[in-house]
């Protein structure tokens, strides 16, 4: 077209009242612990992530825009996160956050988005209360509080345990949570508990609590740990000669598990939820499929919850005129997300408002069903 023609038709557009529509970006913050032990969590989220953006940015993008993320390391610490969340609302001006990685993080920077009206959508928070802070805080991870007694039920059912040993981080906001949930199931299955025993993020040497564990004869350990400490425990458990299952939380539910504790170290290990990569669904194994081609391995839970809630987002995001208003973009998107509903590779998905301590209504949490597997020769195996 000459140059003479684009002005004739600039100047006919002006005239009618109309404006020339043109695709901008869409600046999404993920704040992430890319750095330090989170970070075999962290790696794996953003791998989800980047995976899922990149699919619907080459599907068109949101009605012709496209998604591009603000990505931070919050290392993991509860003050980076704060700092993080701060930059990515204020100085980047995100439309909304993802992250961060660990429930730590999410009771100390998710109240900053709170205040600030910006959507916070965490894809790895599982501990109790954390979408209590308000009604912008958004999580696809189930808690928990849902999949730690669906866990604990099928174990019992499965191996005929009679009586267990109760492992802990206790300064860890997830790994206390889990040790209040496996505690509260563990009473209304009426599973006695032979000892509780602690340890501190860090520890690398766990043979004393797992010796006074030994020593009580359980069938069956349950561990409330992240993998960092997690998978030491195990190798030092079979060291030892401790070869009865392990009941873990979202924290084990890492393919990392078979790099930190090789071989047989990793047996017998019961975890619960909605994602497993034995899950032959059409989403889940498109899913898979496309992640190995782009990362050259297998993909876990924290990349496929991530992996959903981009697609997730991206439902509420279409529902958003992005007009230049960051305010007004923030409000329509939370008021789209409730509504949303999907199916990916984590399964059939709708949110759920969550209550404050008040009784009030508030954030949103997962709805989904959860998937017992436990660990065989280097696999997560489905146990039906």
């Amino acid at each position: 077209m000459s140059t003479t023609r684009k002005m004739l038709l600039a100047s006919l557009i002006a005239a009618s009242g109309l404006t020339m529509a043109h695709a901008a970006d869409i600046k999404i913050g993920m704040a992430e612990a890319l750095s330090g032990p989170a970070a075999q969590y962290g790696h794996s989220v953003r791998n989800g992530f980047d995976l899922a953006a990149s699919e619907i940015n080459a599907a068109g993008g949101i009605d012709g825009n496209k998604i591009v993320f603000v990505t931070d390391d919050e290392q993991g610490k509860k003050d980076e996160a704060i700092n993080v969340f701060k930059k990515l609302i204020f100085q980047d001006k995100v439309v909304m956050v993802f992250g961060p990685t660990l429930s730590n993080s999410a009771q100390a920077a998710d109240p900053i988005a709170q205040a600030a009206r910006t959507v916070v959508f965490g894809t790895s928070n599982t501990a109790d209360g954390i979408t209590s802070i308000g009604n912008y805080i958004f999580r696809n991870s189930v808690t928990e509080a849902d999949v730690l007694p669906v866990t604990l039920a099928t174990a019992q059912r499965k191996l005929g345990i009679k009586q267990v040993a109760v492992l802990y981080g206790n300064d860890d906001v997830f790994t206390k949570s889990g040790y209040d949930n496996f505690k509260k199931a563990l009473a209304d299955l009426k599973i006695p508990v032979t000892t509780t025993e602690t340890f501190s993020k860090g520890d690398v040497d766990f043979k004393a609590q797992l010796t006074k564990i030994q020593g009580t004869h359980p069938d069956a350990i349950v561990l409330s740990a992240l993998i960092a400490e997690g998978g030491p425990i195990m190798v030092q458990a079979r060291q030892l000669g401790i070869n009865v299952p392990f009941i873990g939380g979202n924290g084990m539910n890492s393919v990392k598990i078979f790099t930190l504790a090789p071989g047989a170290a990793s047996n017998d290990l019961w975890v619960g939820s909605p994602w497993s990569i034995d899950n032959a669904t059409p989403e889940n194994t498109q899913f898979i499929d496309a992640y190995k081609a782009k990362f050259n391995s297998p993909p876990d839970q924290f990349a496929a919850q991530s992996y959903d809630a981009m697609h997730i987002a991206a439902q509420a995001l279409k529902q958003v005129k992005f007009t230049g208003d960051l305010a007004a973009e923030r409000l329509a998107l939370r008021n789209a997300l409730p509504a949303v509903k999907w199916t990916g590779a984590t399964g059939a998905f709708e949110f759920i408002q969550a209550k404050n301590r008040a009784g009030q209504p508030a954030g949103y949490d997962a709805r989904q069903t959860a998937i017992i597997s436990v660990t065989r020769d280097g696999k997560y195996i489905i146990e039906k």
